[in-house]
């Protein structure tokens, strides 16, 4: 039986694919010229050959540790990657492509990519680890049957002085922190290796931050002021009572101190009656500390580091309700980069089985991306595709901007009509009830019609107003 790699060469013509192709160590072959990696890079690349990267290795637990020891950091990591998997993934291209959606059908499924905790895994290891090694795992007939996320701390590039790898058969490899010995190297087309805001992207051997990164200085000064304030409120904040017993000698001063003390040890707190001079006055505990300022700052530094504020996160405060949309932009923001970041990684894998399976991926237009941005909410993107059907733009594209699966849909109209549209005078049967041979393209389409009303609306956007004639 032929081997899975010679296949992959076959569809070539005997050529080695790009996926799988030898990348020069040099500039030998092309125009590049110079070193892509910087004079610090290069010394971690002489490192790399014996043991992983002792500072990435170092956050990545520092910040497992914080993910297991404080709730908010563990929200944060949860609530980032349940909103990115959310809707999970899709295929983005054209309806008459049906080979290719039946292989992603099957590929995607295979590959547990249709799983909403297998998604949130990832992306909560990505987004945890900066770095998200995903190992395309093949069966004997070369078949690609699994997708295994691997610790990224136990993951080296083995790549030159220069930042290309030194050989694509052995691109990364990994190491047993346990024996010290490297353990396995994989190939390029076996591992493919996401990295968050590297210092290079085009360094290879410039590996991925954690998110919360550079928090991790302010979360230690956090948890320590936390606690301070604890033992302080439990030192500081009971009522207390100064004895004073004037022209009382030592022994009668200790024998009144044991006979308060004992009672106080059962819980009985009585009155004190004298037959010398003295008083018995209350010392009311620290008034001050309800004055936490200290901890608020950090509290506000820590999570300006993160993707998110704090008000979303359990700390509203005295956050304006407008300050605070401005910030979910931007939380969407930081969502959707994690999310094309993410995507293109399975879509790398899904190319490769493309090439397994006689097809070449070049040559067909298509994009794995997730189903739902964050950054529009599902009115936004109900009212964007109806602007879209007002403006005559194809159907597919409509239905892809309302985060539909246009192949899916096609399916699910022309079952509906072959089993007759419950509601014809209503348009429901879809554009596929008109003749396709009409030779008239500036004949009106079946279905609703929408208006669209420029500057109508709040903060300036459009009104949509739909009708069904």
């Amino acid at each position: 039986m032929m081997g899975w790699l010679d296949r992959v060469r076959g569809i070539f013509g005997g050529k080695t694919p790009p996926a799988v192709a030898a990348a020069p160590t040099s500039g030998y072959g092309t125009s590049e010229i110079g070193k892509r990696s910087t004079p610090e890079s290069e010394w971690q690349a002489i490192y790399r050959r014996f043991w992983v990267d002792a500072t990435l290795r170092g956050a990545i637990l520092d910040i497992r540790n914080m993910d297991r020891l404080d709730g908010r950091v563990k929200k944060i990591h949860l609530r980032t990657a349940r909103a990115a998997a959310k809707g999970g993934l899709k295929l983005k291209a054209a309806a008459d492509l049906k080979r290719l959606h039946r292989e992603w059908d099957r590929w995607h499924r295979r590959m547990h990519l249709d799983r909403r905790e297998k998604l949130e895994s990832d992306l909560r290891g990505f987004f945890m680890e900066g770095n998200l090694p995903l190992q395309w795992v093949y069966d004997e007939a070369g078949n690609m049957i699994s997708c295994v996320r691997m610790p990224s701390e136990t993951i080296v590039p083995i790549t030159a002085c220069n930042g290309r790898f030194e050989d694509p058969a052995k691109a990364y490899r990994q190491h047993d922190l346990v024996t010290g010995r490297p353990l396995v190297d994989f190939a390029v087309f076996q591992l493919t290796m996401g990295r968050l805001t590297p210092d290079n992207y085009d360094d290879w051997g410039s590996l991925g931050r954690p998110y919360l990164d550079a928090t991790r200085t302010v979360w230690q000064q956090l948890r320590m002021t936390e606690e301070d304030l604890v033992i302080r409120r439990r030192m500081r904040s009971p009522l207390r009572m100064s004895h004073v017993l004037e022209g009382v000698d030592t022994p009668a001063l200790e024998e009144y101190r044991k006979s308060v003390e004992q009672d106080q040890a059962h819980g009985v707190y009585r009155d004190y009656f004298m037959n010398k001079k003295g008083s018995v006055t209350a010392i009311q505990g620290d008034a001050n500390l309800d004055q936490i300022a200290d901890v608020g700052l950090l509290l506000d530094a820590f999570y300006a580091g993160g993707p998110a504020p704090k008000g979303l996160f359990g700390y509203p405060g005295e956050l304006a309700r407008d300050v605070l949309e401005d910030l979910k932009r931007d939380y969407f923001d930081e969502l959707d980069s994690l999310q094309d970041n993410t995507s293109a990684l399975y879509g790398q894998g899904f190319r490769i089985h493309l090439l397994l399976q006689g097809m070449n991926p070049d040559n067909m237009d298509f994009e794995v991306c997730f189903a739902e941005r964050r950054t529009d909410t599902p009115n936004q993107r109900a009212d964007l595709a109806l602007k879209y059907q007002a403006l005559g733009v194809s159907h597919e594209s409509v239905w892809g901007a309302a985060g539909l699966n246009p192949s899916a849909e096609l399916a699910a109209l022309k079952a509906q009509q072959a089993e007759g549209s419950p509601y014809p005078e209503l348009g429901l049967a879809g554009p596929e009830l008109d003749d396709p041979d009409d030779p008239d393209p500036a004949k009106p389409a079946s279905g609703p019609k929408v208006s669209v009303t420029p500057g109508n609306a709040r903060k300036g956007e459009s009104a949509t107003d739909i009708s069904n004639g």
